[in-house]
């Protein structure tokens, strides 16, 4: 918490900032070649061409403070330099808060030089992930730096109840949603709002940033702690935002299982059907029953899928293979997360370590190498041991290329070339994940499209109208793009369209039909317009509360 308030307190006038652009470029302050906004395409999606997922995500935890202060506010999200310049020079803020992630130190540090020039009276609160470098208050020109989490902290600096209930803000999941070189209609990114149950990780892995940002290990932040608080803010943002789908952020919500059956209650009670995006552990989710998962209405979950001989507790005794089919025979889909370059592998082994994760075939799978992120106990240990490479700047350091410490059998560029075969490898053998995705929708549709339970059967409809009026022509489209290049996937893919159109029949034939070459020609021109990926740009976004005027720029 802050030494002191701030004199003016609840009548201050505060600026929160995410980082300024470009996100998908090189430049002088650390974007580099591989977006970091970009989250599904950097770090999941990035070897599948134009059936890669494109999107961009807002700055949550900012739009998180700015609804529990009650002084005036803006909320300048994704600006370019120039508008942010223009936006400092233009109000007279007293508090002006910028968030970033590591990174981006680089930008930080460049808002907070452009603060004491063009805004030399106002208190410079520097947040988020590049907090936890160690030092940063040596390396910025900062009033603040505030590490963890934020929304105590302003309430204390302005001198507001601190303890006052959490007020959650609507927020859409996703916007700038593009596939197949096709931008989504109006609202297509738009269909999950994100909710925040919590904030930390209370199973402390060493190489976590979240972890250790929070407290470290058992350590987190409940905004909830009970099953029906939770379900009273869902149905809140549900009323705002016109969504039965909810991405929730928390980072292992099936572990607080007495707080999840809560909320399965309130849900039964209320006859809602939502479609819940879940992070978890195997071991938490192996102490569910799938029927309880499936009333619950979890429908994605981003799962660990590190290598069995990881040591992780939170793979302890389960056996994921076999749960990951499990969970995507009852249509819940699986976001896969596997390490490459842990401690114990090598040139050799970490073939079949990988070969391991592509073998899960999940919805979709994430490969991030092992690093040592600074303020982390890996970092602290590996720079006790003399294995940090110091001359790795703080800009590379996000996971996706390569080594910032010295393996004992991988070498730097070596870690490259492995994690970008991980990609390759999981494409090749399993397909794009859009046709993984729409396979386990369909086997979910078939077991419980009858269900008993008119809130199961409500919620598998929707994924049902979805693959007989739309999804056909996507599948139809990914099929003809990869006969010459992938026989064996063309053929899988093709194999669950004519399950479906037999399902379905005459019209999701012609549907496919008609708007499947259509995909196909937008897929084609995307890959050979941009053979690396579309470097996207998030707009800006720019909200003010309390009293202050709307913008006009």
């Amino acid at each position: 918490m802050p030494t002191a308030r701030h004199p003016k307190g609840s009548r201050a006038r505060v600026l929160l900032a995410s980082v300024f652009g470009p996100f998908s470029q090189d430049d002088e302050f650390g974007s580099r070649a591989i977006n970091p906004m970009e989250l599904y395409q950097n770090q999941v999606t990035r070897e599948q061409g134009p059936f890669s997922l494109r999107m961009f995500h807002r700055s949550w935890g900012l739009i998180l403070i700015q609804e529990n202060i009650s002084a005036p506010s803006t909320l300048l999200d994704f600006p370019s330099r120039d508008r942010f310049i223009r936006e400092i020079k233009k109000e007279r803020y007293d508090i002006i808060g910028i968030s970033g992630i590591i990174v981006n130190i680089g930008k930080v540090r460049e808002m907070c030089r452009l603060v004491r020039e063009h805004s030399p009276d106002s208190v410079i609160v520097v947040g988020g992930h590049v907090a936890a470098v160690p030092g940063i208050e040596q390396q910025l020109d900062a009033d603040h730096v505030v590490k963890g989490e934020g929304i105590r902290w302003f309430r204390e600096f302005l001198g507001e109840p601190v303890e006052k209930p959490i007020q959650h803000p609507a927020i859409p999941s996703s916007f700038g949603f593009r596939l197949m070189g096709m931008r989504a209609p109006a609202g297509g990114g738009n269909r999950a709002a994100t909710i925040i149950p919590s904030v930390g990780c209370p199973m402390g892995c060493d190489f976590c940033t979240t972890s250790e940002f929070f407290g470290g290990k058992g350590n987190f932040i409940n905004f909830y702690e009970h099953g029906a608080d939770l379900f009273e803010a869902i149905c809140d943002v549900e009323k705002k935002l016109h969504v039965s789908c909810f991405f929730l952020m928390d980072e292992n919500f099936l572990l607080y299982k007495k707080r999840a059956l809560e909320l399965l209650e309130c849900m039964k009670a209320s006859g809602k059907s939502w479609s819940l995006y879940v992070f978890s552990s195997a071991n938490a989710i192996a102490k569910w029953e799938m029927r309880e998962l499936v009333e619950l209405g979890v429908s994605w979950i981003w799962l660990g899928l590190e290598s069995p001989h990881s040591g992780y507790a939170k793979l302890t005794d389960t056996d994921t293979l076999s749960l990951t089919r499990e969970l995507q025979q009852h249509g819940i889909r699986v976001l896969g997360s596997s390490i490459v370059g842990l401690e114990h592998q090598t040139s050799e082994n970490i073939v079949g370590e990988i070969e391991h994760a592509v073998a899960h075939d999940t919805d979709f799978h994430q490969f991030m190498l092992y690093t040592p992120m600074p303020g982390t106990p890996l970092q602290r240990r590996m720079a006790e041991e003399g294995r940090m490479l110091d001359e790795v700047d703080l800009a590379d350091i996000h996971g996706q290329d390569r080594f910032n410490f010295r393996h004992a059998a991988i070498g730097r560029d070596e870690s490259k070339l492995i994690l970008d075969w991980a990609f390759r490898l999981d494409y090749e053998r399993n397909g794009p994940s859009l046709y993984r995705l729409m396979r386990t929708m369909w086997e979910g549709w078939r077991r419980y499209h009858d269900d008993p339970d008119p809130r199961v059967r409500e919620r598998f409809a929707v994924d049902g109208a979805q693959l007989r009026y739309g999804f056909g022509a996507a599948l139809w489209a990914m099929e003809k793009y990869l006969r010459r290049s992938n026989r064996k996937v063309s053929d899988r893919i093709r194999s669950l369209r004519l399950e479906i159109e037999g399902e379905w029949g005459g019209l999701s034939r012609v549907v496919n039909r008609v708007v499947g070459p259509v995909l196909l020609w937008t897929s084609r021109r995307e890959t050979r317009r941009f053979p690396s990926g579309r470097p996207l740009e998030p707009k800006t976004f720019i909200t003010r509360r309390g009293g202050l005027a709307p913008d006009m720029s």
